[in-house]
């Protein structure tokens, strides 16, 4: 066989890759279903922008270990002009200031911040002697390195993404050896200061938002109305779905943003109970084969940058699913290689490539792993 296939080619984490086409395969299909019936506009840019940022990937898995410490923090402080500039000149769309025109794209840096931040402290804790990982350096300077994109993208506003910087971030601290009651009591502060939050940090609409959650039937209209037309859509799928094309809350345009935010429910209404299994499924290959990465990685710096790839994944992954059924409130996180957009393609294909980089680590110079270091 090694005759036959291009050494370059057989060496590809096949075992990732394969369940990944499926699934984006799969979203394609029910992008296709969203549109009624239709390629354009969902499906073909899905899959053409898969393939591009595929391409991306690739590069991002070729590049050395060296070059990517070098380039660290210069691109941290590339993307937090980014979002500095957003505010200044950003466009406006929704009522939210998130996107920068570039001209040849449209650009929405706080994606890019997600790996950047994982990146950044990765590299930053495993420079960081392992007697200072108890010291106040190990929790300021990291915590000001995630306060400043969190509080730029919390301004746009955009609770969601400010979230997941913040969770990449959390876990790779928390995965670097940070003690253990720093994180609870950061937790208990952050119980504690939940109402203060909710009054006086959250606009009226998140507030909304946070409420539909608790009480969906309260506003059935208004704030509620996503939410019940998502479980209404699930529900009815039943076990094997109203069969391909056949959904009708999408179709009838009850259900709102089938393509994006809500395209699991657009799915489970077609395909059913089978249908979300088989989407759980392919995540949990993808992300165990990302988590296995981590384990082998040969450095610290490479363990917590793959493990925290692999927390930026599942973030996505677990918010949209709580979201779509009703456990979370509505925060505009889509649904990684299924949803219909850009921007989350290219954050997850970065995480993807990042991970394939790792595994090229891990197979140039194998040691055995260090799996104690996360």
């Amino acid at each position: 066989m090694n005759g036959i296939v291009p050494a370059s080619i057989a060496r590809q984490p096949w075992g990732m890759l394969i369940p990944l086409f499926l699934l984006v395969a799969f979203g394609a299909a029910v992008l296709y279903s969203a549109a009624g019936g239709s390629m354009q506009p969902y499906a073909s840019s899905h899959l053409i922008r898969f393939f591009v940022f595929l391409v991306m990937a690739s590069v991002i898995a070729s590049l050395p270990r060296e070059f990517v410490k070098f380039m660290t923090y210069p691109a941290y402080v590339v993307v937090l002009i980014l979002l500095m500039a957003v505010e200044v000149i950003g466009q406006v769309n929704g009522g939210s200031q998130r996107w920068l025109d570039l001209g040849f794209m449209v650009l929405q840096p706080s994606e890019l911040m997600k790996p950047v931040i994982v990146i950044t402290l990765a590299f930053f804790y495993s420079s960081l002697p392992v007697g200072l990982i108890a010291s106040w350096r190990a929790l300021l300077i990291p915590g000001a390195m995630i306060g400043l994109p969190v509080s730029l993208v919390l301004l746009q506003p955009d609770l969601g993404t400010s979230l997941a910087i913040a969770f990449g971030g959390g876990v790779v601290m928390l995965l670097a050896g940070l003690p253990l009651k720093w994180f609870v009591s950061g937790g208990a502060a952050a119980a504690a200061a939940a109402p203060l939050i909710f009054f006086f940090g959250l606009q009226d609409y998140q507030q909304r938002r946070v409420m539909t959650m608790f009480d969906p039937e309260a506003d059935p209209l208004g704030a509620s109305y996503h939410i019940i037309q998502s479980k209404i859509a699930i529900g009815s799928g039943g076990i094997f779905g109203k069969g391909f094309n056949n959904g009708s809350q999408s179709h009838l345009q009850y259900l709102p943003e089938p393509h994006t935010d809500f395209v699991f429910a657009t799915m489970a209404e077609e395909w059913g109970l089978i249908g979300g299994l088989f989407v759980l499924a392919v995540f949990s290959i993808i992300l165990r084969w990302g988590w296995n990465v981590a384990r082998a990685a040969q450095d610290r710096f490479s363990s917590l940058l793959a493990a925290g790839m692999v927390a930026t994944i599942f973030f996505y992954i677990a918010v949209n699913l709580l979201m779509v059924m009703g456990f979370a409130p509505v925060v505009g996180i889509p649904l990684p290689f299924m949803s219909h957009g850009g921007s989350s393609m290219l954050t997850n294909m970065i995480c993807i490539g990042a991970l394939m980089m790792v595994n090229s680590w891990n197979r140039s110079n194998p040691r055995g792993g260090l799996s104690g270091a996360i």
